[in-house]
Order: structure tokens, then C-alpha cells, then sequence
């Protein structure tokens, strides 16, 4: 699978179910205006070809739910840097399929790694995930920013016994790419509205600390964050390997 995106935009194409720890890679790709069914055709005829080489990556494919234009994502893990060198022959033997079938249709890609921060991160998770509804942040002071996300991990253990969702922390990117993002997992919408009944982090906070902590902690985060935005990725079994 590496070789696929090093056609693409010269850097590994890698992919992953659910990590625990480790690296996880991003890969976002914008389709052309009416090129959707084109694209998706061209991934599916590349995940046929590199299996029947006996390509032994395994990736998950996503499509974006909101937001402009199509964009489709792939996610990948690696437990170290060193697997950046790993040879993928299979890869190679359907490079072509990449170039004639997909790259016609994409409009633009946007690659990121990003490391899990386990301190801050859920050890269980979903083992039937069909959703995931991730929440980017860029931040003003890294910091200060890490300080807050401590203190409502440990309101929320003190409440639920766990941290939530999975935190991680980009390395490096663009000057758009955000600092840090979390992800909760989901089996699907209707579980999104039974999330939605619970408090939420800040409420949890408000209720362990104090309304006076709590205000502390809002004075601090409005120092710290520069922005955030959220979108769910919806899971396409059929072109995740």
C-alpha cells in the first residue's frame, strides 16, 4: 500500500483498523466535481489487484460526511518510524492501477502523521466502529493547551473510570494543519444521539471542580486555542483491507 501513495504525492501510503498506540497516518483526498463513482471504481479495482499480489498492509477507508466538496480518507497505523522504509512489492505490481484508474480524479491530497497520546486516550474501544466523529484543534500555546486537556481527563475518570476518545497529536504539516485532534467512535447515527444525552467534558468538569474552576479552566482554554472544527468519517468496509 505504501507504493500507492508515494505515486500519489511521494510519501507512504499506509493504513489501520484501531491503534492503541504508536503512529497514525492520515491521508485526505479530495475527488473531482462528478468523479466519485470513477474514483471509488479505480480504489476498489487497486485493493482487488494489490491483494491478488499478496500485499500484506490493511488500511480503513472513510468518507467525509459534511463539509465541501468529496473527500474520502484513509487511515493507517505504524508502531514506529522505521516502517516508513518497508518494502511493499505488491504495491509496486499495480503501481499502474494508481495512475490510470485513480489519479485522474483527484483533485488535490493532504497527507499527515499523527502519534497517539495515551495519556489522555480511551484503552477500550468500539469493536464495531462504523462511524468516527473526529474534532481538530489549533492552539496558540501548546502548553497551556496540554494542561487543560490533563485536568478535564482526570474530571471525567473521576466520573466514568476512562478518559474519552482517542487524542493525538500532529507531527508537523502545513501552516493550516491543525495540533491536535480526538476522535470518538462510534457503531452508528442512532448511537450519536445516545452520546449526546451524557454531559459533555465541560459539564463534567463544572460538577467534579466548581463553577470557580470551571470558569479558570474556560479563561485558560480561550488563551489556548486558536480554533477547532469537527466532521464524521463514515467507514467503507468494502475498500478498507
Amino acid at each position: 500500500m505504501k507504493n500507492l501513495l508515494i505515486l500519489l504525492m511521494v510519501l507512504p501510503f499506509l493504513a489501520m483498523a484501531q491503534m492503541t498506540e504508536g503512529l497514525l497516518t492520515l491521508t485526505e483526498i479530495t475527488v473531482k466535481q462528478g468523479h466519485d463513482a470513477q474514483f471509488l471504481a479505480g480504489v476498489k479495482q487497486w485493493k482487488a489487484c494489490y491483494n491478488e499480489e499478496k500485499g500484506t498492509d490493511t488500511w480503513a477507508f472513510w468518507s467525509r460526511v459534511q463539509g465541501e466538496g468529496s473527500v474520502y480518507g484513509i487511515t493507517g497505523d505504524m508502531s514506529n518510524w522505521a516502517q516508513m522504509d518497508k518494502e511493499d512489492m505488491a504495491g509496486k505490481s499495480c503501481r499502474m492501477m494508481v495512475m490510470n484508474l485513480i489519479m485522474p480524479h483527484v483533485e488535490k491530497i493532504d497527507y499527515n502523521i499523527t502519534k497517539k497520546l495515551t495519556d489522555w486516550s480511551k484503552k477500550s474501544a468500539s469493536a464495531d466502529t462504523k462511524l468516527v466523529w473526529v474534532t481538530y484543534f489549533r492552539v496558540k500555546n501548546q502548553a497551556l493547551f496540554a494542561e487543560i486537556i490533563r485536568e478535564m481527563t482526570d474530571a471525567i475518570i473521576s466520573k466514568e473510570g476512562e478518559p474519552r476518545g482517542g487524542w493525538y497529536r500532529f507531527m508537523g504539516g502545513s501552516e493550516n494543519t491543525p495540533h491536535y485532534m480526538v476522535s470518538d467512535l462510534f457503531t452508528g447515527y442512532a448511537a450519536i444521539d445516545e452520546d449526546q444525552k451524557r454531559d459533555g467534558p465541560f459539564e463534567i468538569y463544572k460538577k467534579v471542580k466548581g463553577d470557580k474552576k470551571a470558569g479558570q479552566l474556560m479563561d485558560k482554554w480561550r488563551s489556548a486555542v486558536d480554533g477547532y472544527w469537527s466532521y464524521i468519517w463514515e467507514l467503507n468496509e468494502e475498500l478498507s483491507n
